[in-house]
Parts: C-alpha cells; structure tokens; sequence
C-alpha cells in the first residue's frame, strides 16, 4: 500500500514533465512533417488553409459543450481584435513560418523561435504591459537575455561556419532535400528564410500581446481560440486565392501533404493548446517555455536521420546562444514571479443584509499573502491575464 501511494505521487509530480517532453516531441514531428511536405511541392498557402479547418474542428466542438454558460458577448471591439489576432497568427506568422522553413530547415526554424520570449519582452515593454527597473538584477537579466538572444539569431542569420558531421548522417539517404544548383542561390534562400522566419516571430509576439488584451474582456479561452481558427481560416483562403491562382494546389490526395495539415492542425493547434492550458494552470508559463530548447534538439536528431539535414558551426553557436538568452530572460519572468506572489493583496469584504435584502459591504480588509500560503485556483482565475511567454511552434 505504501509502495502504490509513494508512486502514484511521484507520478502525479512528474506528470507536467512527461507531458511537456511529449508535446515538443509532437511539435517536433509537425516540423519534420511540414518540411517533407513542402519540399514535395505543397503550397504554404494551402497548408495554412487546411490546417486551421482541422484545427477548428478539433476545438469547436469542445468550446461549444465547456464553456456554452460562461462565453461572454462579442461586442465590435472584440470582433476587431479577433480579426487582428486571426491575421498575426495564422496568416502572417504561420505563411513566413513556412515560407521560412521551406528555405532553410527545421532545426534553424526551431532556433529561431526561441526568440519569442525575448521579443514578447520588447514589445511588452514597449506597450508599458512590463516594468523595467535596470538596477534589480531580474531586470538586467531579462535585458541582457534579450540581447543575446537577438545577436544569436544574427549570427545564425549571417555566418554558417563549417558543416559539424554527425556519424549518423553518412549513411543517411537524403531523398527529401532538393539539390541547389549553385552555393550563391543556396545562401541567399538561407537569408530570405531567416529574415521570413524573424518576421514570423515578430508576428507571433504580437499575437501573445494582443491576446492577453483580449482575454481581459473576452474570458473563454477555447472559443477565443476557436474564433482565431475560424477566422484565421477564413483570411486565409482570400490569400491563397489572391497569391496562388493554379486550382491544382488545392487538390489534396491520401499522402504525406494531409498528413501534414492534419498533425499540425489536431496536435499542434488543438492538443498542444489543451496540454499548455493544463501544464501552465498548474505550473506557470515559465515552465511551460523552459522545454522548448529540447524541441530544437529532437529535430535536429531526427532531421539529421529523417532528412539528412546538414548544421553548422554558426548554427551551433548561434543556438547555443540563443538558449542562454532565453534562460536569462525566463530566470529574470521566474523573479519578477516570485516576488509578485509575496505582495499578492487580498481583499476580503463581509456582507449582512438589511431589512430590504440587499447586500452591504460592511468592511473591506487588505492583508498580504504569506509566501509560504498557496493560492488557490478559483482566486487566480479573476485576475487580468499574464502574457503567455511560451513559444510554442507556430
């Protein structure tokens, strides 16, 4: 008895570990797959389009059943952000994301979305959604964080460095890369990727922002998503009509091209989105975004097997540097955390009612929540939403 009750709390400890290692390896797998696919021809636009209808039809159905007595009412200002949102998300970031992806590869394309967090941080600051105090050690960490991982991604972006061997790779067939006919042709795709996939994430960023606004009024956090999908959908067939006139890029056959939108839109739009939301109630967003470094080291061991994909020296240091600044900048959110939750006020009001029955507040008393005191879930769900600094692959 005592055996069963020591590992059914070691399991129930090391839930949010196991499911946050096998979410990156499905976000690893929807990069593997996507590229395989794009590679063969498949139209970005069209993968975008079918994607967010798997996506909205994974997620719909349970917006509908869980949250029919709690959706608010969609006022005009909430439809306008819900448009904006559908166009960063789905449109802009994920089209370059794959544009991006198409011209470079998936372990570059996973590098450089580690970037996230550091320009949510940008533009948080830069909207005044954060505070920065240069003398308090939390905030130069998120700073120099910010720096580093930005010059990280440059030198990703403008130095390759010699091809780092892997021993795996010389018996690896690379039937899934196409061949480039000159080097020149080859590094100027790589830079037109990289620039595409740091717009993407520019993108991505104003994605989280305007959705912590939006969730401040508009509380139903899967119909929010289901809306975003919907429209993103929506947005996004206009586009591919106006970018890709040919009929035949909208055929879709039993083949690695439904694959592709199928995966991306179940497990990396509507699963991925469940585990986040489920992790992150119980752990916080930072930890959340502390295991996306391990995605970029499971495609870059599967797409050195899978598709015999070539990294170099200036990807390595690039990447390395990049996960230091996203550790920094995830040390300093940890703090910053940490210490709000010393200073959390609590408002607690005693009513009595009157002959009339209607209720009086009596008192109201501010006291502050020890730190040893845990909050309790229904306390947490009134306050203004955290920007979500998770960087999951768009």
């Amino acid at each position: 008895m005592g055996m069963r009750s020591c590992f059914s709390g070691f399991f129930k400890k090391a839930n949010p570990y196991i499911a946050m290692i096998c979410l990156q390896f499905g976000y690893a797998g929807m990069n593997i797959i996507t590229k395989i696919s794009l590679n063969r021809g498949m139209s970005h636009y069209v993968l975008v389009v079918y994607r967010h209808v798997f996506a909205t039809a994974a997620i719909a159905p349970f917006a509908l059943v869980l949250e029919r007595k709690v959706r608010p009412k969609i006022s005009f200002t909430i439809f306008t952000q819900i448009f904006i949102l559908g166009l960063l998300g789905p449109v802009i970031d994920q089209n370059l994301y794959y544009a991006g992806l198409k011209f470079t590869s998936p372990t570059f394309a996973c590098a450089i979305s580690n970037m996230l967090p550091a320009m949510t941080f940008i533009m948080a600051v830069i909207f005044r959604m954060e505070k920065v105090n240069i003398r308090k050690v939390k905030y130069q960490a998120k700073v120099v964080g910010t720096v580093v991982t930005v010059a990280g991604a440059m030198l990703m972006t403008l130095y390759k460095g010699n091809v780092v061997e892997m021993s795996w790779t010389k018996y690896v067939h690379s039937s899934y890369i196409p061949t480039t006919t000159t080097s020149t042709n080859s590094d100027k795709d790589w830079i037109k990727g990289s620039i595409l996939l740091i717009i993407a994430t520019l993108a991505w960023a104003s994605f989280f922002i305007l959705q912590a606004i939006t969730l401040r009024k508009y509380t139903a956090q899967l119909s929010l998503t289901t809306l975003v999908c919907f429209m993103g959908t929506l947005q996004s067939i206009v586009v591919t009509l106006i970018m890709d006139h040919k009929p035949s890029t909208w055929s879709i056959g039993v083949d690695m091209n439904l694959l592709a939108a199928a995966y991306a839109g179940v497990v990396s739009s509507s699963i991925a989105y469940y585990v986040q939301g489920l992790v992150m109630r119980k752990t916080g967003p930072v930890f959340v975004t502390a295991f996306s470094p391990l995605m970029m080291i499971i495609v870059a061991i599967m797409g050195s097997f899978i598709l015999a994909e070539k990294i170099c020296l200036g990807g390595v240091i690039g990447a390395v540097l990049i996960v230091l600044g996203l550790y920094l900048v995830l040390w300093g959110k940890y703090r910053e955390h940490k210490d709000n939750e010393e200073e959390i006020p609590e408002f607690v009001a005693y009513r009595t009612k009157n002959n009339r029955n209607s209720d009086i507040v009596e008192s109201v008393e501010m006291k502050i929540i020890p730190k040893s005191q845990e909050i309790k879930d229904e306390d947490t769900s009134a306050c203004v939403p955290q920007i979500t600094i998770s960087a999951p692959v768009p």
